[in-house]
Order: C-alpha cells, then sequence, then structure tokens
C-alpha cells in the first residue's frame, strides 16, 4: 500500500533532481512547501489539466516564483502537458521550464513570477476580476463565475513594499475568494529572517481587514486542508493562511538553513535526502506509477470542467445576452461596431478643432468608450481630478456587491499596475490606471512585466513634461519617456491633440498583445488641421502633418505638445521660402514596425536636415535625426515655474526650432 507521504515527496525529489541536474535554481522553497501544494492540487483545487484555460478554473499563482520547481513538479504530476524530460531541462536555453516561472511557456501558469511580491499583486487582481464579473453575470440560480484564487508566497513577498499596497486594497475590496498560503519558514538569502523581519505578520494582516488563520503545520495535510476549508467559509474577507514549514524539508544537513535556499544540494546530500524520505528510488526523476496516478487530476479535473458546463448550458437558456456578453469578453473579443462608432466620434473631433489638454481629450474618449466596452474597467492612484480617469457615468467599484468599474486605488502606483495585470491575466476585462507620468517610475517594474508577459494593459500617465509647470523636478518627468520606449514590447502613445488622443486610445483597445503607454499633456493642445487621408495615417504611429510640398529640404519631427511648436516654426521657415516637412510621431514604437516603405515616405533618407523636438530625454531622438542633426529638448532635470517660463527658460520655443533647421541647411 502506498504511503501518502510519499505524494508530496514525489514534488520533493523532482525539485531537488532538477535543480541539481540544472546546477541552478533553488530547492529550499518547493521541498518546504511541498504537502500545501500536495493539498492544494490534488484535494481543493478546481482545475483541468486537459483544459488549463477552462474559464472557471481556480487560479493558482506562485509569487515566490524562485520556487519554480514546484510548480513545473506540480504540473507535470497532475498530468497537464509538461513532460519529464521538460523538467530535466529546467532553466537551459529555449527549455519551457525557465528560472522563474514565465505565462505562455506552459499550460497552467497563470502569470509571470520572480520579482517578489508582484505574484501577490497578480492574484488580487484576477480575485478582483472574478468579484466584479460574478457581479455583472451571475443570476439566482446560475452561477456562471465561481473561483478562488490561491497564493503561495513567502517572507520575501511580505517584504516588498508592494505587499504593503495590495494587501491593504484586497481587505478595502473584501476580496473573500482570495486565500494566500503563507510559506513562513523564518530563512532567505542572507540567513535566518528574524534579524530584519520583525513584523507581526498576523496582527498586519488583520490590520488590512483580513482573515488570518495562525498555527498551521505546513507539513500537515490535515491541518492545511482545514485552514483552507476554514478560509473557504469567510464570503468577505481575503484569508492568510500562516503555514509554518522547514525550509529544505528532508535534507539532513541543509534543512532549515539559508544553504537550502539557491543552490542545489550537491550529489551527496541528494542521495541523503533520498534516504531521509524512504524514498526508494535512488534514479534521478523517477516517480512510481501508483503515485503518478494517485497524482493525476484530469478525471477529477473533467468532472468538475462538466458539471460547469451543465450549469452555463442552464444559464445561457435562461439569459442569451448575458451568455453571449460574457462569452465575447472571456474570448477576448471586441464588441461588434465599437470601433466604427468611435472612428466616427474622432471625424467630428476633427471637424470640430477643439482645444483641449490632451489628458481632457483622453477623458472624452473614454466618456464613449465606457459605453461601447463593457469590459472597460480602471481607475486612478488618487490622481482621477488629475488624470481625468473617470468617465460620465460610471460607477464606483463596490466592495459589498463587487459591482462597478471605477477603482480608486489610493496612493499605490505600483500596486495598481501590478493588479491591473492579473485582471488582464484573468480574462474578461480591459484594465487601465492613471498617475503622473513621473510616478510611472514607483509602478515601472509592474508595467515591464505587462511587456514581458505580452498583456493587454493601458497606462494612463499625464503631465507628461515641463509643462506641468510649477510643481517643479519632482514631478516632471524627463527620462520617462524614453525609458518606456525603450522597453521591449512596450507600445507609447504621446498625442498633440484630441484627435490622435482618440487614435492613441482605439490603437490601445485593439493591442492585445502587450502594454500601451498614454503620455498625456496637463496643459492645452492646439488642435491641428488634417485631410481625411492624415486622419487614416495616425495610426501608423508616424505621418506626415505639414508640407511645403513633396520635396522638403528639412523634415521637423515633433510628438504631443511640441508638434504645435514644429508647425509654427514650418510656418516661419516658409516665409523664408525653405521647403519644409513636419512628421507628428505619436508612437515610434508603432512607426517602427511600418514597411520600410512607408517610413521612407514620411522620412526619406536622403533629406538628412532632421530636428526633432519634444519636451523629454534628448538623446533619443538620434535615431532619427543622426548624428548630424539637431534636437531640442532636455538634458537636465527641470524647475520650477509657469509652464511658458519653462519652456522659454530650456529653449524649447519656435525660435529655437527655427534657428536649429536653418543652421542645417
Amino acid at each position: 500500500m502506498m504511503d501518502v507521504k510519499q505524494l508530496a515527496n514525489a514534488i520533493r525529489i523532482l525539485s531537488m533532481d532538477g535543480v541539481q541536474k540544472a546546477n541552478s535554481g533553488h530547492p529550499g522553497a518547493p521541498m518546504g512547501m511541498a504537502e500545501m501544494a500536495e493539498v492544494l492540487f490534488r484535494r481543493v483545487m478546481k482545475h483541468n489539466p486537459k483544459n488549463p484555460r477552462w474559464a472557471n478554473r481556480d487560479r493558482f499563482v506562485l509569487s515566490n516564483g524562485h520556487a519554480s520547481m514546484l510548480l513545473y513538479s506540480l504540473l507535470h504530476l497532475s498530468g497537464y502537458e509538461v513532460s519529464l524530460d521538460d523538467l530535466k531541462d529546467f532553466r537551459q536555453l529555449h527549455s519551457k521550464t525557465a528560472g522563474h516561472p514565465e505565462y505562455g511557456d506552459l499550460p497552467g501558469i497563470e502569470t509571470t513570477t520572480g520579482p517578489l511580491g508582484q505574484g501577490f499583486a497578480n492574484a488580487v487582481g484576477m480575485a478582483l476580476a472574478e468579484k466584479s464579473l460574478a457581479a455583472r453575470f451571475n443570476r439566482e440560480g446560475h452561477k456562471v463565475i465561481d473561483h478562488y484564487t490561491y497564493v503561495f508566497l513567502g517572507d520575501g513577498c511580505l517584504m516588498e513594499g508592494i505587499s504593503h499596497e495590495v494587501a491593504s486594497l484586497a481587505g478595502v475590496w473584501k476580496l473573500g475568494k482570495l486565500i494566500v498560503l503563507y510559506d513562513d519558514n523564518g530563512i532567505s538569502i542572507d540567513g535566518e529572517v528574524k534579524d530584519w523581519f520583525k513584523d507581526d505578520t498576523a496582527k498586519r494582516f488583520e490590520a488590512y481587514g483580513w482573515h488570518v488563520i495562525r498555527g498551521v503545520d505546513g507539513h500537515d495535510i490535515d491541518s492545511v486542508s482545514k485552514a483552507i476549508v476554514g478560509a473557504q467559509s469567510i464570503k468577505d474577507k481575503p484569508s492568510l493562511l500562516m503555514c509554518r514549514t522547514t525550509i529544505g524539508f528532508g535534507s539532513p544537513n541543509k534543512a532549515n538553513t539559508a544553504g537550502s535556499h539557491g543552490s542545489p544540494l550537491g550529489s551527496e546530500e541528494v542521495a541523503l535526502t533520498r534516504k531521509n524520505l524512504g524514498w526508494k528510488h535512488d534514479e534521478p526523476f523517477f516517480i512510481p506509477e501508483e503515485i503518478y496516478k494517485a497524482w493525476d487530476q484530469s478525471a477529477r479535473g473533467a468532472k468538475d470542467e462538466e458539471a460547469w458546463n451543465a450549469v452555463f448550458a442552464s444559464y445561457e437558456r435562461a439569459y442569451p445576452a448575458e451568455a453571449a456578453e460574457l462569452k465575447r469578453r472571456l474570448a477576448n473579443e471586441l464588441p461588434e461596431g465599437w470601433e466604427k462608432s468611435f472612428d466616427d466620434a474622432i471625424r467630428k473631433w476633427q471637424s470640430e478643432e477643439v482645444k483641449v489638454a490632451s489628458r481632457k481629450a483622453s477623458q472624452m474618449s473614454l466618456d464613449i468608450l465606457g459605453n461601447l466596452l463593457g469590459e472597460l474597467i480602471g481607475g486612478s492612484a488618487d490622481l482621477s481630478p488629475s488624470n481625468l480617469t473617470a468617465w460620465k457615468g460610471v460607477k464606483d467599484f463596490d466592495p459589498k456587491t463587487g459591482e462597478g468599474t471605477y477603482l480608486r486605488f489610493g496612493v499605490r502606483e505600483f500596486g495598481m499596475m501590478a493588479i491591473l495585470n492579473g485582471i488582464s491575466l484573468h480574462g474578461g476585462f480591459i484594465p487601465y490606471g492613471g498617475t503622473f507620468l513621473m510616478f510611472m517610475e514607483y509602478a515601472r517594474n509592474a508595467v515591464r512585466m505587462a511587456a514581458l508577459m505580452k498583456i493587454r494593459s493601458i497606462g494612463v500617465f499625464t503631465h507628461d513634461s515641463i509643462g506641468l509647470g510649477e510643481d517643479g523636478p519632482t514631478h516632471q518627468p524627463v527620462e520617462q519617456m524614453a525609458n518606456l520606449r525603450m522597453t521591449p514590447n512596450m507600445v507609447t502613445w504621446r498625442p498633440c491633440d484630441l484627435v490622435e488622443t482618440g487614435v492613441a486610445w482605439k490603437m490601445a483597445i485593439k493591442r492585445s498583445d502587450g502594454p500601451t503607454a498614454l503620455l498625456l499633456s496637463r496643459q492645452n493642445l492646439a488642435p491641428q488641421k488634417r485631410t481625411e487621408k492624415q486622419l487614416s495615417l495616425i495610426e501608423k504611429g508616424g505621418y506626415i502633418l505639414h508640407e511645403t510640398d513633396s520635396s522638403p529640404r528639412v523634415i521637423l519631427i515633433g510628438t504631443g505638445s511640441e508638434v504645435e511648436l514644429a508647425v509654427k516654426a514650418a510656418k516661419v521657415l516658409e516665409e523664408e521660402k525653405i521647403s519644409v516637412r513636419v512628421v507628428s510621431m505619436p508612437s515610434p514604437e508603432v512607426f517602427e514596425a511600418q514597411d520600410s516603405k512607408y517610413k521612407e515616405g514620411v522620412l526619406p533618407k536622403a533629406v538628412k536636415a532632421r530636428v526633432a523636438v519634444e519636451a523629454g530625454w534628448a538623446d533619443y531622438w538620434y535615431k532619427y535625426v543622426g548624428l548630424d542633426g539637431k534636437i531640442i529638448g532636455m538634458r537636465s532635470f527641470g524647475e520650477s515655474g509657469p509652464a511658458e517660463q519653462l519652456y522659454e527658460h530650456f529653449g524649447i520655443t519656435v525660435d529655437k526650432v527655427v534657428e536649429a533647421a536653418k543652421s542645417l541647411l
């Protein structure tokens, strides 16, 4: 008869063998969390290895992503398409089992984790998405959205500042279906955490409004099971399970030491661990068939999904319109006709030529999109009146009912953007979040993670330059635009007027394979005249906005608030009989993705006289003007003062653009 303890030990064996073979990795945490994982994946979670994307599955997030071999072992043992060869290929170039779990590499990985605390934040977003979708679509007798989000995290996650931000919000939002299992092993890379992590974590989370279960023995299956059942009974609070564990459990000489955290155990210690655990198989990666059979979740998962399919079929008969809408949103499909309706509004704006700040133009876009797209959800990090991120008629999220789609994140920029990632990963929503561009820096890594995962998330980053004025250099972004543009798979839009802002929003909505950053002004921007053809070319990221004729002697390139300066400079040059072209380039990344013929048509190589003007870090624009070109931009931090005086002080003026252009001829 099989010893049930060997089910958890199978995780330990695969994890330490994988790390040993790779000669790199973190065996300690997987070995310490094995029983917790066995209870969750075998006894508690609704998941179907044969259909990992089943809509109503429970979500599992390994926030302490360095314990990746735990997740890979779980997926393999449970019956997902993760082979033994995949485990043997751990941490190798082009393998599916990367050093930290990467979304999209393997079925069953719900998010990319590694930067500690962010998986926790993603999970808060997932739980929020579940609660919001349930409030929108569930009907009496038809609970089509009804699943939990489970998280494993460790001391490192809880030390990270982001954990404070998102745990606080989870309590405010009463996310009762968020259950966090804390791997409380007391060890980090530097040693015993008691010397630098003295928080009373239980009281901390109770202060956030969480339900806390103390004294869980992380190595006792019954203790863990009882704690999870207890957490599930609490509907109006997220739950934290304080699971006391031993890092490197089973290792005779390295358990409960930092030595098992981030290094292979060594071949001798691996052998001793096998013996200590009562594992009778010396061959690396060998798992007996009886253990595979006991672990396989395919039948249970299929049964759970079939039961849900019956619930959904009944729902579809009773509420066909709601069912169709839910299916559309979960399939990540946009509603029919939305783009035409929004394009009509953009054309109307072009004819009206309204002068507004692009942050206001963004709100005008949201006023329309909010009524066209039920999946829009978002908010601001305590800057709603400044970011203008709320549209007419939008309702605040209600923690009691789950209704409402406007999220007030408070001053929590990092938490906000990481939560948006979780909402996006869950599915059924298009999330956005607003703050000042300068304070995107607080959220920088979450923005990067969205790009890495290739998920749709929209940043509404306002007050995008020295144009914000008197608040001074602490609030004035300089290098941030270049920073975002240099991030792989990030798309930025810095629109010059109401019309370009509308197009930027449209393109952000349509983009499903990565995040978009909207860089928006505080100050009013003049409307630009366009033909129908020019209007259609905005979505190419860069286009000819104005030209004297088809053979320019000089090209002026501008973005955002500085396009107006470029157009005015062009008219001065034309008065001096100089043929000039103005290129508006709201999105360099989108422009770069166009074919060479189009790019040559906009920026012909033969025209070497080029001037770029943007109130951001100047050096970015050498790629377009060349080393012989001129750049009117920032080369230092800003200063406090009225915006008009700052533009004059830093030489970002029509006269300076004209002077630079003439110097190249």
